[in-house]
């Protein structure tokens, strides 16, 4: 067995883009990318690995709340077989999100948030 070495945001993203969701013996992907604002807590580590992973898209987005309405929007549309993943700095963009995500919760739409 081969040893790989990987930091903890590749092997993030690794773990991510090998996630599947099955219905009806069709097999679909989970996360179908990444809505993102980098800052001081993100990014180093998952930015660098969201551009080693050109196949696992990312969007940069403007307004935290707005990213998680918005991939809560497409997990609706894909009738809760995709997602995606959401990340934003610590401190006020990730209290920006809480609004979003606690709508999601309530209709029970699948998100991933990383502050």
């Amino acid at each position: 067995m081969k040893t790989i070495k990987l930091t903890v945001a590749q092997a993030t993203i690794k773990f991510l883009k090998n996630q599947y969701v099955n219905r009806d013996g069709k097999e679909n992907k989970f996360f179908a990318g990444c809505f993102g604002i980098f800052g001081h807590g993100n990014v180093v580590g998952l930015g660098e690995a969201l551009k080693q992973n050109p196949d696992f898209i990312y969007y940069q987005t403007r307004n935290e709340q707005a990213m998680v309405h918005t991939a809560a929007a497409y997990a609706k549309m894909k009738n809760r077989l995709q997602t995606f993943m959401c990340t934003s700095s610590i401190g006020p963009g990730a209290t920006n999100m809480i609004t979003a995500a606690a709508s999601a919760t309530i209709n029970r739409i699948p998100v991933l948030l990383f502050p």
